[in-house]
């Protein structure tokens, strides 16, 4: 957790300084679009949505994966308890054989 704390800090450094050594405004057209801002942020808000697109296009696979370990680890449980049902009825069938008949009146 601190590790990922101390990345985020010295990420955040690199990105400040690179805001303030690429200032230069420059023109961006996009289509119909056309705005003037700094090269940094520019550049800054394209990371930004690359990050976002790769984080949408990776959720259908995370939700699968996390649907098959949820099933997975239903059918586990539930052998886990035919496994116990098992050795009880086992133990209870030893118990019945070794106990001796009790002669009948």
């Amino acid at each position: 957790m601190q590790l990922q704390l101390i990345l985020a800090i010295i990420v955040a450094i690199l990105a400040v300084v690179f805001a303030l050594q690429n200032a230069v405004p420059i023109k961006v057209s996009f289509l119909t679009w056309r705005f003037e801002s700094s090269l940094a942020l520019v550049l800054l808000i394209t990371v930004a949505l690359g990050v976002i697109m790769s984080l949408l296009v990776s959720v259908p696979s995370k939700i699968k994966r996390m649907k098959l370990i949820s099933s997975q680890k239903k059918k586990i449980q539930e052998l886990e308890w035919d496994l116990q049902r098992d050795s009880e009825r086992k133990k209870e069938e030893e118990i019945e054989s070794e106990e001796p008949e009790l002669p009948s009146e």
